[in-house]
């Protein structure tokens, strides 16, 4: 039920009423479920008469003033904030034109006055309505302006935790900082395939949209990602990439798209760091191309990087991190390959340690350097070059070690023998003395002569960072270049999808050249997407034929110009680059002379002569204009790179600088250009001879320049998708919004500009049918008319006036913004005034009715109370008298009485008191007057004592140290006195000290105020407790005083005591003696309670005693019976969890024996391809031939090492995949055999323990025991075997670990697969035998029956003899407890027969009895029938037959209708005897053939006999007579049910009854499982000859015949169905053959005379049982494939019941129409393919207990498809959608029904989706619904119902959301739940399937074969 608010305001409050209206009107109204409320008092609704006035207005045509309808009382409008950037305010009074003011009160409450502005008269943006609040689309907003985004983005982000929002094209992403479940591998399968709005927004959807546009327009895609640092564009750009690898898959078996998501762990080990922002920051930008092929398969990558930020190699802020890879090699010191590398802490380095922060919280260095070295070996960089790049890194580590002295201002050395130089000439190869003499010095040339010139010591530092930073990117490039080589394509690329990870704008308080590159490329990409933004709108008003007019938006090209045009910032900053003397200063001043006061977007700064100012597209940036031209320059020594390229003994160094020279430019890559896919490829420009050298000179500026200029180039030849990311605060705090910050990024990333652009057009789209179902309700029944566009048409012409508000495209309408808000506000006001006028209608009755009733009740109850109450009043009057008398005595005698005794006793009491009390007073004053006078004086001259030594210390150390301090500073000073440089950098941080000086100051001065005044404060409270002192003197003084009067009192008081005294002894002796005799009797009374106590006790604890035996006897019971349903629960569990990992082995045994099938196929394709100049032969031939050379492991396991190694001579990559999932499966069974060799142990020993107990017992049975012990033998040898056999498995595994040991051919890979398929099929068979020889104990047990009368001495000879015979005593042990368990086996087995002897005995009298009346009945009917004529007798009795039968139906389904189980054994039993009526008409059948031989024998017998009478007469006694016609019939064979064939038919036989039978002629015209009953027969025959060769062969052939015809045809739905049906039926035959006792009782006699007698094929049934198996599992998968484009379509997109879902407006991406098209898929779809899937199953005769596991996992897909899309979309979560989907469950549940398999578990599948549609359903308000949620669904998991709840979009007004509040009651009812955190079901999971033994009650004889099949080579025996 749905609570609704109807909105509205009335005159007085109405209760609420406990009743549910349900308004059903089709023509006017939609269906509207609704719980009436109260209304709040204090709101006025509108009357009736004026709401219907207001709301026709426009049906007569009136004009209606749009604004003033919107700008009314009570609409919502938004007006600024400082703090929350917009706030929310209700309007008080309705505006109209000309007001200044606007009346406003806010959402806390607060009254306020808005004022307009008197030039614009703009009005505040008006809020959207709540139905629209939280949309995936912003666009789908009716208002478009910036609080309405900012308001929907922080809705969703902190109420719904939902992260990813659509704005049109762009992907709005918030960084939660958190990790959420959000990103699995199920998701990703759930976004496969959808459309861009089906779905909640995610970056799946934009990478899915981005890979369904590439397969579809052949075009090349972009994912562009931008944002802030820290906002999340790397993991962005991760998922996309993830995605791609996990839909596309690789085209060849070398993982790929493993190696494109390998290069993410290296890129950011070496390319990210820690900042202040962001843990994780990409310190560059990179743009990955993922290649792929004409399959759309990932085939290769390629990645460009731009603008390395290298400064921080050498240089890291406060809180700041180096790149991880440094700190990754600190923390991996200790291992023993990086011993040489001689690294220690970060905290040792000086290029670590700079910013503090050497650890990131919850990550592990040393973990990600394995990570980050795994990612190198996948990508192919030897561990050779991997430790070439760890000592380049730790080099560069030490080389910022390296320390400088000064000799003097222009020189400086290096200390001798300096150790960390040291080590890193060890590290790169080159001469100590060399690098430590160019660090210090330089080399100039000129035009004649070389000079060499030292350097100071800070020129020094300088140049040691700069070749640090040019050697880390030149290492940084060379990665990159072999990443890229890795990730090459080796095949023909058809096409990419580029992902671009680049900065997001930035502005610091200081910005320097590295913010200027970044925000140039910013300006550059945010141009690119205007004008893409632009075209979209374009070409979409084009396409719907709407007259549109040039949009003005923000064109940024002026700012692009400023920067790289000519004379722009980047030329004049080249220019000054190549000036000798070239500086910041007088760059900033050609600055200032070229563009100051000429272009309108630089500004210089006012305070500023070295810094500038540009206005970007997203806000105004001052650049600080030092470092500008050394950054652009990049320098670095010319001899320092000679001499780290002449090093020898490192190859690796030299490699990096000869790459510099041969590449452009470390940035460039290939370009992209605009042209077709079909093309030929793009290639990579060619550099002209003499172009390097000029290219290695160019400026960074320059290089990003091009490089820039580059990416555009392929962004503009693809479609580009957008990703902003949103940093959503500075702390990185877990779903917090900072308003302030986001807008300044969504201002920045150009969401806003989007927005804007939208707004300025049509924003809000509808198609003509969306719009008649929302507005519906606005149209009369005259106005539908049959075209829906003319309809619709009709309709906005009355609604909306100005026609510039909308127009009318091809199959759209559009409207201006507002316009869908305007339409919404008519639309919830007439239904407003409809539900207004049904509440008052009901409300008026039920109160009318409800005050009738009362009026009437209240009468009859006054009239009763009152005739009561007076007489009880009368009453009360008469003994209120009388007890007023008496109490008047009694409370005067006793009230006199008692104060006369308290007077006495106070007074006496008083006077003692008081005495005691002024003395101790006195004494404690004049204590505390004296301890006071002695504490003053002590503390005075302790306080001066201590003062004043403290003073002393203070001054004696103040000096000491001011002398220290101020000789260190002199003589730093002296020093630095000389230094120019020195004193110039000393001066440059003068100004800040100066101000930190003064700001100390001032806080000094604050602390001297507060210190004043607490100074003062002092003084005040010093003189108040003065006063009080002497105060407490003089009231000491008179106390004094009055104590001396008091001592003359005390005389007299003590007279008066002594005479109390005497009084008080003689009332103590009264009061003895009656003490004594109360004592007496209370002990009396006390004894006799005692006594009764103890018999009560006595009586309690028997009672007790009983109820706690009674209590304990119920627990154990109960705690039996809970352990005993718990234990079987669990065993159900086990066996099916090991089901489940059985057949998964078997899976994945299936895919590996495929894959190395398809290998040895190409194998023989690439030996088979003939030289140049051949004739190819045909490539489908060739699969052909090698689909018909397949064969199982079985019969050519003697073959396979031969065929296994011959791949192995060609050495072919090793796949590192396939290795690694092997080694983890080899470990597996390892521990699977080592716990099976424990299990063994440990029965060993049992068995031990159980002889040694039972070594005493009598013997007991001979024979028998003896057989026993036989089979135990044969037990333990075959024990012993397996155990040999696992021994040898250890040693194949344990000889060699190289990885070509796992690989499959190898040895234990062989001996794995050999040994795991022999020990499933022993662990089978040994089973199966087990339970024979059960069954034979019980045999016997029955045969032993002890006879009281006849217990003779042979027998107990014959059972010494058999026990002698006996050699072992432990088979006496094992026989004996044999022998007792069945004991207890055939106790119950006796009772269970008796009670089914005595039912069964109560059965047949009855059917005794109803036969009688049945065969009078059929007597009766007999002689009816007698009576009429032949021809009517026949069809007499058969509808008599017919009508009796039927009678018995109906009868048998009354009598069980309320028990279904009771009608399904009858069912049972019906089906029963008809096979018992079809065996007896078989053999009716047999004695009729054998009567009509006799026959033919008698009539030829006739026939001579007649010849021998014509002989003896004469020819003339002959008449002529007509000769007929004799019938002449082949002689009928007697038919064993075998069929023989020869040995060179077999293939012909695989191939016309398996490879090329056609199901669905077999299937309609031939009994159900022929195939199968053909091919038992022919075993049959083979058995017969005991041919074990021909037996094997045929089995074989027919196994690789099947899963030849399944490869071929494994996506046709029938064929695998047939082929399960027809394995199941084979593996049944082989059972019920086999001639186990088991299989045998349920065969005829003349079926157990078939069964086989020469060969054991107990192992073949265990593969054919994994033979089914696999079909089973490829028949779930091609009806997943079927039925997964009808789900989500059928089950919650389509509208079952029409109308009661309302179409809310959608923004740009539109979501599945929920209209049926045609095309699109239903439930009826869903329903008839259910029908087309259980018909085929059931005419291939599928075993019944088979179908209804193939239904349960139908069902178990459509309910966790439909699950997962309804997690996945927030338009799906609403309460009218929660109804159609429990209508469509309750269409499947009716379906199940009909098919008789609601007792599949097919139902119980779809239990989470039931729960999630009534979690719709529910009430969620108050804590008792928290409560029935949390008990209903307890089938989903927490996430699930979380994110449900957090879903729920009303699509009404009249809905309610789902408040916070509520929700985190829910998590916290739930926390205690132990459930999986998963949030989507497995949609892939398969039910572990069983074969329950179905025997056949056709005889094999019978069976005829078809001639359709050709088998006329088999003829039957």
């Amino acid at each position: 039920m749905t609570s609704v608010v109807l909105l509205g305001k009335p005159e007085r409050e109405i209760p609420k009423l406990p009743y549910e209206i349900v308004y059903t009107n089709t023509r006017d109204m939609e269906i509207c479920s609704m719980e009436i409320e109260p209304i709040l008092p204090g709101k006025e609704i509108p009357a009736a008469s004026e709401s219907a006035e207001n709301l026709c207005c426009w049906r007569y045509g009136m004009e209606i003033d749009v604004l003033e309808y919107m700008y009314v009382k009570y609409a919502r409008v938004w007006i600024p904030d400082p703090e929350e950037v917009w706030k929310s305010a209700e309007l008080l009074k309705d505006y109209k034109p000309g007001d200044k003011v606007l009346q406003l009160r806010l959402e806390e409450g607060k009254d306020l006055e808005y004022s307009l502005d008197p030039k614009t008269k703009e009005l505040p943006p008006l809020r959207n309505p709540d139905i629209l609040v939280g949309e995936n689309d912003l666009t789908a907003l009716s208002y478009l302006h910036e609080p309405a985004v900012l308001h929907n983005l922080k809705v969703r982000f902190i109420d719904s935790k939902l992260i990813y929002t659509y704005c049109g094209i762009v992907l709005v992403a918030i960084n939660p900082y958190e990790q959420l479940p959000i990103y699995g591998e199920d998701i990703i399968n759930a976004y496969s395939g959808q459309n861009m709005g089906d779905m909640d927004p995610h970056i799946f959807a934009v990478a899915e949209e981005a890979y369904k546009q590439m397969a579809r327009d052949e075009r090349n895609q972009s994912i562009i990602v931008s944002g802030e640092s820290g906002a999340g564009k790397t993991v962005s750009a991760k998922y996309a990439m993830r995605y791609f690898a996990t839909v596309s898959g690789s085209a060849s078996e070398a993982n790929v798209e493993e190696k494109v998501l390998a290069s993410n762990p290296i890129m950011e080990s070496i390319g990210n760091a820690k900042t202040t922002r962001n843990d994780n920051s990409s310190r560059f930008g990179k743009y990955i191309e993922i290649g792929f092929d004409k399959r759309y398969r990932i085939i290769g990558a390629n990645m460009r990087t731009y603008l390395l930020e290298k400064s921080r190699v050498v240089f890291q802020a406060e809180e700041e991190r180096n790149y991880h890879i440094f700190y990754q090699l600190c923390a991996s010191a200790a291992l023993p390959e990086f011993k040489t590398l001689r690294l220690g802490s970060a905290n040792y380095f000086h290029y670590t340690k700079q910013g503090g922060s050497p650890v990131i919280d919850g990550v592990d260095d040393a973990k990600e350097m394995v990570n980050t070295r795994q990612a190198c070996t996948l990508l192919g960089i030897s561990d050779s070059y991997q430790m070439g790049i760890f000592r380049i890194l730790a080099g560069i580590l030490h080389l910022g070690n390296v320390e400088f002295a000064s000799r003097d201002s222009d020189s400086c050395t290096v200390p001798t023998k300096h150790e960390p130089l040291i080590i890193f000439c060890d590290l790169m190869g080159v001469e100590y003395e060399e690098m430590a003499h160019w660090l210090c010095h330089r080399k100039l040339a000129t035009a004649t002569e070389t000079y060499i010139k030292p350097i100071s010591k800070l020129h020094a530092i300088n140049a040691r960072d700069a070749l640090a930073k040019h050697i880390y990117a030149n290492l940084f490039n060379w990665i990159v270049d072999h990443v890229n080589k890795a990730l090459h394509a080796t095949v023909k690329q058809h096409s990419f999808i580029g992902v671009l990870d680049i900065y997001g704008f930035e502005t610091f308080e200081i910005n320097s050249f590295e913010q200027f590159c970044i925000n140039y490329a910013n300006e550059k990409l945010q141009q690119q997407f205007n004008m893409h933004v632009f075209k979209l709108e374009q070409e979409e008003y084009m396409k719907e034929q709407i007259p549109w007019t040039l949009i003005d938006f923000y064109d940024n090209q002026p700012c692009i110009n400023l920067i790289e045009a000519k004379m722009g910032i980047l030329d004049l900053l080249d220019e000054e680059c190549k000036m000798p003397k070239g500086s910041d200063d007088s760059w900033a001043q050609k600055l200032y002379n070229t563009h100051l006061n000429k272009c309108a977007l630089f500004e210089k700064p006012r305070l500023s002569n070295k810094a500038f100012i540009i206005k970007h597209f997203a806000d105004k940036v001052e650049y600080q204009c030092e470092g500008f031209l050394e950054k652009n320059k990049d320098t670095v020594y010319e001899e320092q790179i000679k001499v780290l390229k002449s090093s020898k003994k490192f190859k690796l160094l030299p490699e990096l600088f000869q790459d510099e020279e041969k590449v452009l430019s470390p940035t460039s890559a290939t370009p992209s250009g605009r042209v077709p896919l079909s093309r030929m490829p793009i290639k990579p420009a060619k550099a002209r001879p003499g172009q390097a050298s000029k290219e290695h000179k160019k400026t960074v500026g320059h290089q990003f320049r091009n490089s820039l200029h580059l990416l555009m180039e392929t962004l503009n030849a693809t479609t580009p998708h957008y990703v902003r990311c949103i940093k959503p605060n500075d702390f990185k705090f877990p779903f917090t919004f900072d308003e302030k910050r986001a807008v300044q990024q969504l201002r920045a990333c150009g969401v806003l500009e989007t927005i804007r652009i939208s707004a300025a057009g049509f924003p809000s789209r509808w198609t003509y049918q969306e719009f008649f179902s929302r507005y519906r309700v606005l149209m009369k029944q005259r106005d539908v008319l049959g075209d829906r566009k003319q309809t619709c048409k009709n309709v906005l012409e009355k609604l909306i006036q100005d026609k510039d508000k909308y127009q009318f495209g091809k199959t759209k309408i559009f409207f201006r913004a507002g316009q869908v808000a305007y339409l919404e506000k008519i639309r919830a006001d007439k239904l407003r005034a409809a539900c207004i006028r049904i509440q008052k209608t009901i409300r008026g009755w039920l109160m009318r009715k409800k005050y009738v009733r009362m009026r009437k009740a209240a009468i009859t109850i006054q009239r009763h109370v009152r005739g009561y109450q007076a007489r009880c009043y009368a009453k009360f009057l008469r003994r209120t008298r009388a007890a007023i008398t008496i109490q008047k005595f009694q409370r005067m005698y006793v009230v006199r009485k008692r104060y006369q005794c308290m007077r006495d006793a106070t007074i006496a009491l008083q006077a003692l008191l008081r005495g005691y009390m002024v003395r101790n007073k006195y004494q404690m004053m004049l204590r505390e007057h004296k301890s006071v006078v002695i504490q003053k004086h002590v503390r005075g001259w302790l306080a001066r004592r201590r003062y004043g030594r403290t003073l002393r210390a203070i001054v004696y150390l103040q000096c000491c140290y001011r002398r220290m301090m101020a000789k260190r500073e002199l003589k730093k000073l002296k020093i630095e006195a000389r230094s120019v440089e020195r004193y110039k950098k000393l001066h440059i941080g003068l100004e800040n000290k100066i101000m930190q000086l003064q700001r100390k100051i001032d806080e000094q001065n604050k602390e001297y105020k507060s210190l004043l005044e607490k100074m003062s404060s002092l003084e005040i409270t010093y003189s108040t407790e003065t006063e009080k002192l002497r105060s407490d003197v003089e009231r000491l003084r008179m106390s004094e005083e009055e104590a001396k009067n008091a001592t003359n009192r005390v005389i007299s008081l003590q007279e008066e005591i002594a005479k109390l005294r005497r009084e008080l002894h003689q009332t103590q002796s009264e009061k003895k003696s009656i003490e004594e005799w109360a004592d007496k009797y209370k002990h009396e009374t006390e004894q006799l309670v005692s006594e009764l106590k103890e018999q009560n006790s006595l009586l309690e604890r028997e009672k007790e005693e009983h109820r706690r035996i009674h209590d304990q006897a119920r627990e154990i019971t109960e705690s039996m019976e809970k352990k005993l349903v718990e234990e079987t629960k669990q065993l159900e569990l086990d066996l099916n969890d090991e089901r489940l990992r059985y057949q998964n082995l078997l899976n994945e045994f299936s895919r590996l024996e495929e894959r190395y099938d398809d290998l040895k196929d190409e194998m023989n394709l690439m030996v088979s391809i003939p030289k140049p100049g051949h004739k190819r032969t045909d490539s489908t031939h060739s699969s052909n031939e090698s689909e018909y050379t397949f064969s199982s492991e079985i019969t050519e396991a003697e073959d396979l090492p031969l065929r296994m190694e011959e791949p192995s001579e060609k050495k072919a990559p090793l796949d590192m995949s396939l290795f690694l999932k092997l080694q983890k499966r080899v470990s597996e069974l390892e521990q699977e055999k080592q716990s099976l060799q424990d299990e063994l142990d440990r029965k060993e020993e049992q068995a031990l323990r159980a002889k040694a107990k039972e070594e005493e017992r009598p013997p007991i049975r001979g024979a028998e025991l003896e057989y026993e012990s036989l089979k135990r033998q044969e037990l333990e040898s075959e024990n012993k075997k397996l155990k040999n056999e696992l021994n040898e498995l250890q040693k194949a595994l344990t000889e060699t670990r190289a990885p070509e040991v796992t690989a499959p051919g190898a040895p234990a890979y062989r001996v794995l697969l050999d040994q795991l398929t022999s020990v499933s099929e022993e662990l089978e068979v040994r089973k199966e035998e087990v339970l024979i020889l059960r069954s034979q104990l019980v045999s016997q047990k029955e045969a032993i029956q002890p006879k009281e009368d006849k217990n003779t001495m042979t027998d107990a000879t014959i059972l010494l003899e058999d026990v002698q015979k006996m050699k072992d005593k432990g088979e006496i042990a094992q026989a004996y407890i044999g022998l007792k368990e069945t004991n207890r086996l055939l106790e119950s087995q006796l009772q269970s027969q008796k009670k089914s002897h005595e039912n069964e005995l109560e059965s047949l009298r009855g059917e005794i009895q109803s036969l009688k009346e049945e065969n009078n009945r059929q007597q009766q009917l007999l002689a009816q029938n007698l009576q009429l004529p032949p021809e009517a007798r026949i069809e007499a009795s058969l509808q008599h037959e017919i009508t009796r039968l039927t009678n018995e139906n109906l009868f048998f389904e009354e009598l069980y209708a309320d028990d279904p189980k009771k009608y399904q054994l009858y069912r049972i039993s019906l089906y029963k005897r008809m096979i018992d009526l079809m065996e007896q008409l078989e053999k009716q059948d047999k004695t009729v053939r054998k009567l009509k031989k006799q026959l033919k024998v008698f009539a030829k017998k006739i026939g001579e006999l007649e010849v021998g009478q014509m002989e003896n007469i004469s020819p003339g006694q002959i008449i002529d007579e007509p000769i007929r016609p004799v019938n002449i019939p082949r002689k009928e064979k007697d038919f064993q049910g075998m069929l023989e064939y020869k040995k060179e038919d077999e293939q012909k036989l695989v191939k016309n009854l398996i490879l090329e039978l056609k199901p669905r002629g077999v299937a309609v015209n031939l009994i159900p499982g022929l195939p199968a009953y053909i091919l038992f027969m022919c075993v049959r025959h083979a058995d017969y000859l005991n041919d074990d060769q021909k037996v094997r062969s045929l089995l074989t052939s027919t196994i690789n015949g099947i899963k030849k015809v399944l490869k071929k045809r494994g996506d046709d739905f029938e064929t695998v169905s047939f082929w399960l049906s027809n394995t199941c039926r084979f593996l049944h035959c082989l059972k019920q053959y086999s001639g186990e006792e088991g299989f045998m009782k349920h065969n005829t006699p003349r079926q157990n005379e078939h069964c086989l007698t020469n060969f054991d094929l107990a192992e073949y049934r265990q593969v054919l049982s994994d033979l089914a198996i696999q079909i089973y599992q490829q028949l779930v998968r091609v009806l997943e494939n079927i039925l997964q484009p009808m789900i989500v379509s059928g089950m919650l997109e389509h509208e079952t019941i029409q109308g009661v879902s309302g179409v809310k407006p959608t923004g740009l991406r539109k979501r599945t129409s929920s209209i049926a098209d045609e095309g699109t898929y239903t439930l009826d779809s869903i329903i008839r393919q259910l029908n087309s899937f259980h018909s085929v199953m059931c005419q291939h005769g599928m075993d019944p207990e088979l179908i209804k596991q193939v239904v349960k996992q139908m069902f178990y897909i459509i309910g966790a498809v439909t699950l997962n899309n309804l997690l996945l979309r927030k338009d799906m979560c609403s309460w009218s959608k929660g109804m159609q989907i429990r209508y469509n469950v309750s269409q499947l549940e009716e379906w199940l029904r009909d098919k008789n398999l609601m007792n599949s578990g097919a139902k119980e599948t779809l239990e989470p989706l039931i729960q999630a549609a009534q979690l719709l359903q529910v009430k969620k308000k108050t804590d008792e619904d928290a409560e029935a949620i949390c008990s209903m669904c307890n089938a989903l998991t927490t996430a699930q119902i979380v994110k449900v709840l957090n879903l729920y979009t009303p699509v009404n007004e009249f809905e309610e959301r789902v408040l916070v509040s509520f929700i985190r009651t829910i998590q916290v009812r739930l926390r205690d739940r132990k459930d999986s955190p998963q949030l989507l079901m497995d949609a892939k999971h398969i039910f572990p399937v069983t074969f329950p033994f179905n025997p056949s009650s056709l005889a094999l004889e019978t069976i005829q074969i078809p001639a359709s099949l050709g088998l006329g080579f088999i003829s039957r025996v």
